[in-house]
């Protein structure tokens, strides 16, 4: 391959990487470390070096941890069952057939059910959604945030 299509493929790994911070059904920063990666080699490590490759790939695991850990967090502060967390998946997953409205807001309504299913209370079970959309929400925010990061460090490197 040549390099200018290696670099092409190094660009849409990232982009479409980037796109998956947003898109459950993408591995968003693995993508995203996959394309800086590939960069990285076309370039034989000159510019990106393996401290760079290190930073960004602790970034991309600490990407994966606050995205799992954001939406339970949410959950576990107003005391959501089992059921709840288990809604909150299975809403996830229909929520991928949905669109991105589906996705944005399929969390809270299973979570939202789950709860209500466990113990039949609506106003806490509302409360239990919204608790758990709201963490799912911020560490969508925080995947964003660190892949943004991840590609301006890849970037600088190149640069400088």
């Amino acid at each position: 391959m040549t390099p200018a299509l290696l670099w092409t493929l190094s660009i849409a790994l990232i982009l479409i990487g980037l796109a998956g911070t947003v898109l459950p059904a993408l591995p968003g920063t693995a993508l995203v470390l996959g394309g800086i990666v590939l960069g990285a080699w076309i370039d034989d490590f000159t510019r990106v070096g393996t401290g760079t490759l290190v930073v960004v790939a602790l970034l991309a695991v600490l990407a994966w941890v606050l995205d799992f850990v954001a939406g339970l967090l949410g959950a576990k502060k107003v005391g959501a069952s089992r059921q709840a967390l288990v809604g909150a998946a299975v809403g996830t997953v229909v929520g991928l057939f949905m669109g991105l409205v589906g996705v944005l807001f399929m969390p809270l309504v299973g979570a939202a059910v789950g709860e209500y299913v466990a113990r039949r209370d609506e106003q806490h079970a509302l409360k239990v959604g919204v608790a758990t959309w709201l963490g799912i929400m911020a560490g969508m925010l925080a995947k964003v945030v660190i892949a943004f990061m991840m590609v301006g460090i890849f970037i600088a490197a190149l640069a400088f």
